[in-house]
């Protein structure tokens, strides 16, 4: 986990014009953060996160007249760039909106029913990498885990991850393909795919989405990321 930077920036996504004044205004007033970009489409979003490179994109999930969706966008940004971290903040808590957005690497979900407050704590969470789940969501991705693990009659994880492999899972959170973990660690591409195997026997997980999810999970019981 990093520190936050002393003025986060901020790029805001959604289509309804009042709430993108409203969050700009929260924003604007938190002290520790600028918006440098507004828009409510999602194309867009991925050319100016290319063009300022934020800290934080604070991402709808639905945006209406929009060619791409916040999800699509999400998963562009993480790819043009890993050092920006995406918030999702979203009217929605259904399974169709919550496990796409965290797979296309989303860091937080936050639902639009939170305060301001907590807008600008998972803001700040996931600003220096720290996951924020809504409770709602974070108990909608426990009760997932739980169930991928009934399935294959393994209740708990089994042992404990190596050094290296808590490293390449915390980067897996990041969003890091094997190739740019490979880089990070200056370590072979084979070399990671041999953690990940690894990781993924140990926490009884069939894929490396899971295994996001269970260290998402595992962030925000040891951290402070959980919404009230």
């Amino acid at each position: 986990m990093c520190n936050a930077p002393s003025v986060i920036s901020v790029i805001i996504v959604d289509d309804h014009p009042m709430a993108l004044d409203a969050l700009t205004g929260y924003l604007e007033t938190a002290g520790d953060m600028e918006v440098v970009a507004c828009t409510g489409d999602g194309e867009e979003a991925v050319a100016l996160v290319q063009e300022k490179v934020p800290d934080v994109v604070l991402m709808d999930l639905v945006l209406d007249g929009s060619e791409i969706d916040g999800i699509e966008a999400t998963r562009r940004i993480t790819d043009v760039s890993p050092s920006t971290q995406v918030l999702a903040l979203s009217a929605y808590d259904e399974d169709k909106y919550v496990f796409p957005a965290l797979k296309a690497g989303a860091m937080g979900y936050v639902l639009k029913t939170a305060s301001s407050g907590q807008i600008l704590d998972a803001i700040r969470a996931v600003a220096r990498r720290q996951p924020f789940l809504d409770r709602r969501i974070y108990e909608k991705l426990r009760r997932f885990l739980a169930q991928v693990r009934e399935e294959v009659l393994l209740p708990e994880p089994g042992p404990r991850l190596t050094p290296r492999e808590q490293e390449v899972l915390d980067l897996l959170v990041e969003g890091l393909s094997n190739q740019e973990i490979a880089d990070r660690l200056v370590v072979s591409v084979k070399t990671v795919k041999t953690h990940v195997s690894n990781i993924l026997q140990k926490l009884h997980l069939s894929d490396r989405t899971q295994a996001r999810f269970w260290a998402l999970q595992r962030r925000v019981e040891e951290g402070t990321g959980e919404a009230e």
